[in-house]
This record gives structure tokens, C-alpha cells and sequence, in this order.
């Protein structure tokens, strides 16, 4: 009978493990001024767009997932629909990526948050962007 107990504890405790791995974890805090000069010979720019990048915080597993928590302003006194082409996250080793398909739509003026995947990648984000805030 103990070693059906023990044996039903090593179970439980091991896929409780196993489950971490895959728990987002908010990242360090960066600064938005922070000022970061990768080259960008690509020339990889976030669409022309109505909207602004008030903050976000940046999220990450040990799987290497990516995402970002994104509060925007739209800038505009119209009703705008913001998707993956209007953002770019910076990473790390200087890499620019959009995030994963997405659709928000906005009132004029309205401010809203949204979470977004950038999927999995090695380095960590440093910075998310629209084509207002370079």
C-alpha cells in the first residue's frame, strides 16, 4: 500500500514538473527609453500604422516562447484594425521579427492591451516597436 503511494506521488510530482517548463514568466523589466542601435541593414520596419506603443511587458519560458503583453494608443480619431505587420519586436542578437497573425480593432483615440506570441526563439526580446515609436 506505501509503495502504491509513493508510486502515485512520484507520478503527480513528476508531471507537475514537466508542466513548468511550459509556464510563462514576466522578464526583467527594460526600460522603454532604453536607446539600442543594432544595424538593420534589412531594413525591416513594422508597417505604417496609427499607433503608438504606450509600454509592454515582456514574457518568456524555459521552452524559449516569446511574448509580450503590448498596451497601444490609437492615434488616430478613426476606427483602425492594428495586426502582426504593425509590430516588431528587437531581439537580443539584433534580429527584427513580427508577431504571430493577430487582429485588434480600435476606436478613435482608444487605448487597448494585447497579448502577443512571437513564437520561440533563442534570444530574448528587448524592445517591441509600431512604426511611431522609432
Amino acid at each position: 500500500m506505501i509503495k502504491a503511494w509513493i508510486l502515485m506521488l512520484v507520478i503527480l510530482s513528476s508531471s507537475v514538473l514537466a508542466n513548468t517548463e511550459n509556464v510563462i514568466n514576466v522578464d526583467r523589466a527594460i526600460p522603454n527609453s532604453l536607446h539600442l542601435a543594432f544595424p538593420n541593414d534589412a531594413n525591416i520596419t513594422p508597417k505604417k500604422g496609427d499607433f503608438n506603443v504606450l509600454n509592454y511587458i515582456l514574457m518568456s519560458n524555459n521552452e524559449g516562447e516569446r511574448w509580450a503583453v503590448i498596451t497601444l494608443t490609437n492615434l488616430s480619431t478613426g476606427n483602425r484594425e492594428l495586426n502582426e505587420d504593425h509590430l516588431l519586436a528587437l531581439f537580443a542578437d539584433g534580429t527584427r521579427l513580427p508577431p504571430q497573425p493577430f487582429k485588434l480593432s480600435f476606436k478613435g483615440n482608444e487605448t487597448q492591451s494585447v497579448t502577443v506570441s512571437f513564437a520561440e526563439y533563442k534570444f530574448p526580446i528587448l524592445s517591441v516597436y509600431s512604426s511611431n515609436d522609432q
